[in-house]
């Protein structure tokens, strides 16, 4: 079921809890409410949409990802840029690096762990910060 855009800082800022067996549910609202969005939105936090469970979803003309629980494990080659966000308006500059590593589990609660480069880690940083209660 696709939900609304939270815009709530105070919520926003708050440190998500892992997602468990009983979460499905908000993770499967997460995916339609990003579908819906899909034309302008590259990826999409549980928080954003009133859960305040560690899971997202990122998309690129490649792929779409669902991460459960996702953590950055390693990250390489810091840059600069600037972001926008569904949940805030406007554009704000920030730090991401070009090259990551991520750690997380699928639907299934399988583990993988895999590099990620370019936009798609550009995305992931993006939406994991919003998992841990960082604003850009």
């Amino acid at each position: 079921m696709e939900k609304p855009i939270v815009r709530d800082v105070f919520f926003l800022s708050q440190k998500s809890t892992p997602v468990t067996p009983d979460d499905l549910a908000c993770v499967r609202d997460l995916i339609d409410t990003f579908n819906a969005h899909r034309q302008h939105c590259a990826g999409m936090a549980a928080n954003m949409i009133g859960f305040s469970k560690r899971a997202i979803i990122a998309a690129d003309d490649k792929m779409t990802l669902v991460m459960l629980n996702p953590m950055i494990t390693a990250k390489k080659h810091p840059y600069e840029t600037s972001e926008g966000c569904l949940s805030l308006d406007g554009q704000r500059k920030t730090t991401r690096f070009r090259e990551i590593t991520v750690t997380y589990q699928d639907l299934s609660f399988r583990k993988h762990t895999h590099k990620y480069t370019g936009f798609t880690a550009q995305v992931l940083q993006h939406e994991i910060d919003h998992l841990d209660g960082i604003i850009i």
